[in-house]
C-alpha cells in the first residue's frame, strides 16, 4: 500500500475526466504530475503539481487548471478539502479514514508492510568494503561496509535481486609486502630479533599469523632466499587476512554472497579478452597523452602508451591500460572485472569507493559504458572519512594494528547496532563525526536511542496489555475499531506512517539508504511527542482502564509504528530492541 501512489492515480483520473469534458486538451503527458506531502504540514496532507506541470502544454493558467481540478477532488469521499494556493498548487486534506486504513494494512502485511515490487526482480551487483587483504578492517573501511550492506538490504526490500560482493585484490605489489611481513613474523615466532625496515606491515595483527605458519610449515623457511617462500606466504598471508577480514564483517552484521579474486584476471586471458572486446570496439589505440594539469614540462616525458578512448563514454581524458614498458595499468584488471559482472547479466552494478577513489569515477563508469554499449548503468557511491571524537574533543584509539584504528576496537566500545546506525546518520558523501560519547548517551540528541527507545516503549506497553488480559496479538488488532483513532496528535503518527512505502522507493531510486535513518528519527519523534501528550490528555493513553475496544485501536496504532520501526531497522541491519537498560 502506497497512499501516495493511490492519490496521484486519483489525481489522474480527475484529469482524465476533465480531459474527456472538454476543459482539458487531449494528449497531454500525465508523467510529471506528482503528489507529496507539502513543506509546510499546515497546507495540507498532500500537495500536486498537477497545475503547474500541465500549464504551458495545455495553454492554460495553471490556477484554472488547479481550481477545476479542485473541484473534482473535493467530490471525492477520500478527499476533506482541496485548496488552491499561490500560482497553481493544490493542496489536499484526506479524510480520517484513509489514515486508519494505513494502520491496518501495516498490522495485515507485518514486516512487509512498505517492501516494493518497484526493482521488478532487476539483478543489482552491489560491490563494497573490497580493503587490500593486508590487515583487519579500520574505521574508513567500516562506513563504506555498512553503507554497501544498508544499500544492498534496502534495494531487496525494493524488489531487487541482490549480489553483495567483495573482491579481493590479491594482484598486487602490497601482496608481496604482505608476505614479507610475514615471514618477518615467522622469524620471530622461532625466537629471531627482528625489526621492521620501512614499507612493511608492521602491526601486531600478524603475530599469530607468522605462530600459524610455523606450526605448519615449522622451520622450513628459516634463512631461506625469498624465492623460495614468497610465493606460498602471498597465499598463506592472504587467506590468513581474509579470514580476519570475515571475521571483522561477521562482528558488524555484513555477510558476503561473492568474494571475487583479482588474481583470477591475471594469467588467464580474461585482462586480454575484454580489451579486445573494447578494441574491436575502435577504443584502444596506441598514442602519447596530454601533460596532466598543472604539472611543468620540464617535470613530464611523454611516452606512447596503450590508450583507452574513455572520453568517448564521458570521461574527460582517455585512459592508459598498458604501461610503455607492457605491463598492465591498475585500471586495466579493474576493467576486466567490472568486464566479468557485465558478462554475469547484471542489470545495473553500484560500487562503494572511500573518498580517495574519486577520480575512478568517470573512467570506471566509462569503461563499463563501453563494454555493456550503455546498457547497464554503474552508480558509484563515495564515503567520506570518518572522524573520531569522544565528549567533542578528537579522539585517538588504540593502534594494536599499527597505524590504523580498527572496526574491532569501535564494536567493543560502542556495539554493532550502535556503530552501524551512527554511520548512516549522514549522507554517505558527506563527512561524518563519531562522537563516542553521543552516541552512547540515552537522549534524544541520540537517534540511535532515540528510535531504539520508541520500539522499546512499544513493546513495554504489550506487556502491560498482557498482564492485563487484553488482546493484541495482530488478528485481534488488525480488526479493532480504528475510527477510535482520531485525535490529532494520533493522526498524526498514522500520515508519517503512510510515508514509510514511499520513503522507500525514494530512497532505493536514489541509492541512499540514510534516508532510512532519518525517517526513523521522524517517526520516532511523532510517536515519542503522542506519549508526552498522553501524560497531559488521559485520553490519549494506549492503556484506556475498562476500555478493551479503545485501547485494542491505540495498541493498533502503535503496534504499527513497532512493525515500521523493526523493518527499517532490519534494512539498516540494526536489532530492535525489546527494552532499554
Amino acid at each position: 500500500m502506497n497512499l501516495f501512489t493511490d492519490i496521484r492515480t486519483l489525481v489522474i483520473e480527475n484529469l482524465t475526466l476533465l480531459q474527456a469534458e472538454g476543459v482539458l486538451p487531449a494528449g497531454l503527458d500525465f508523467k510529471n504530475v506528482a503528489v507529496e506531502p507539502p513543506r509546510d504540514p499546515l497546507h495540507g496532507d498532500m500537495a500536486t503539481n498537477a497545475a503547474m506541470v500541465l500549464a504551458k502544454p495545455a495553454k492554460m493558467k495553471p490556477r484554472d487548471i488547479a481550481e477545476a481540478l479542485a473541484g473534482k477532488l473535493a467530490a471525492d469521499g477520500r478527499i476533506d478539502s482541496a485548496d488552491v494556493a499561490g500560482p497553481g498548487f493544490l493542496n489536499m486534506r484526506l479524510a480520517a479514514t484513509l489514515w486508519q486504513d494505513v494502520i491496518a494494512t501495516a498490522i495485515a502485511q507485518g514486516p512487509d508492510f512498505g517492501r516494493s515490487d518497484m526493482g521488478q526482480g532487476r539483478k543489482v551487483n552491489v560491490e563494497f568494503v573490497s580493503a587490500n587483504p593486508t590487515g583487519p578492517l579500520h574505521v574508513g573501511h567500516t562506513r563504506g561496509a555498512v553503507f554497501g550492506d544498508a544499500l544492498a538490504s534496502l534495494l531487496d526490500f525494493s524488489g531487487h535481486e541482490v549480489t553483495r560482493e567483495y573482491v579481493i585484490n590479491d594482484g598486487g605489489s602490497q601482496i608481496d609486502t604482505l608476505a614479507r611481513s610475514v615471514y618477518l613474523r615467522y622469524l620471530e615466532a622461532h625466537g629471531q630479533e627482528v625489526s621492521f625496515p620501512e614499507g612493511v606491515y608492521p602491526g601486531d595483527y600478524l603475530i599469530p599469523v607468522g605462530q600459524a605458519l610455523k606450526d605448519k610449515v615449522g622451520d622450513k623457511y628459516v634463512d631461506q632466499p625469498e624465492d623460495i617462500w614468497l610465493e606460498d606466504l602471498r597465499n598463506f598471508g592472504t587467506d590468513k587476512m581474509m579470514d580476519l577480514i570475515r571475521e571483522d564483517m561477521a562482528a558488524l552484521g555484513v555477510k558476503m554472497d561473492v568474494f571475487f579474486s583479482e588474481k583470477s584476471l591475471y594469467g588467464t586471458g580474461k585482462i586480454e579478452e575484454c580489451l579486445n572486446t573494447l578494441d574491436k570496439k575502435g577504443l584502444i589505440y596506441q598514442g602519447t597523452l596530454p601533460p596532466p594539469k598543472g604539472k611543468e614540462l620540464t617535470d613530464w616525458e611523454p611516452r606512447e602508451q596503450t590508450l583507452f578512448r574513455s572520453t568517448l563514454h564521458g570521461d574527460d581524458v582517455d585512459r592508459p591500460v598498458k604501461k610503455s614498458d607492457g605491463s598492465w595499468t591498475y585500471f586495466a584488471p579493474d576493467i576486466a572485472y567490472h568486464y566479468d559482472k557485465v558478462l554475469r547479466d547484471y542489470d545495473e552494478l553500484i560500487d562503494v569507493f572511500g573518498a580517495d577513489h574519486g577520480g575512478y569515477v568517470k573512467r570506471m563508469k566509462a569503461a563499463v559504458s563501453a563494454l555493456s554499449d550503455g546498457k547497464v548503468p554503474l552508480d558509484i557511491k563515495l564515503c567520506q572519512l570518518v572522524r573520531l571524537f569522544k565528549d567533542g574533543e578528537p579522539f585517538k584509539m588504540s593502534k594494536r594494528a599499527g597505524t590504523f584504528v580498527m572496526l574491532r576496537d569501535l564494536i567493543d566500545l560502542v556495539g554493532a547496532d550502535v556503530t552501524r546506525f551512527v554511520m548512516l546518520t549522514r549522507k554517505n558523501d558527506a563527512p561524518l563525526d563519531f562522537d563516542f560519547s553521543k552516541a552512547l548517551e540515552q537522549s534524544k540528541d541520540n537517534p540511535v536511542f532515540y528510535v531504539q527507545y520508541a520500539h522499546a516503549r512499544v513493546r513495554s506497553v504489550f506487556r502491560k496489555a498482557e498482564a492485563a488480559g487484553i488482546a493484541v496479538d495482530d488478528a485481534t488488532l488488525k480488526a479493532a475499531d480504528l475510527t477510535l483513532i482520531n485525535h490529532e496528535a494520533e493522526l498524526t503518527v498514522a500520515k508519517k506512517l503512510a510515508e514509510w512505502p514511499r520513503l522507500v522507493e525514494i530512497a532505493a531510486r536514489t541509492n541512499e539508504p540514510h534516508r532510512i535513518a532519518f525517517y526513523l528519527y521522524e517517526l520516532a519523534a511523532d510517536f515519542h511527542a503522542l506519549w508526552n501528550r498522553g501524560n497531559d490528555l488521559p485520553e490519549l493513553r494506549f492503556l484506556q482502564e475498562g476500555d478493551i475496544a479503545t485501547s485494542q485501536a491505540k495498541i493498533a496504532l502503535i503496534r504499527s509504528v513497532s512493525i515500521v520501526i523493526s523493518a527499517g531497522l532490519s534494512i539498516l541491519g540494526v536489532t530492535p530492541a525489546e527494552e532499554m537498560r
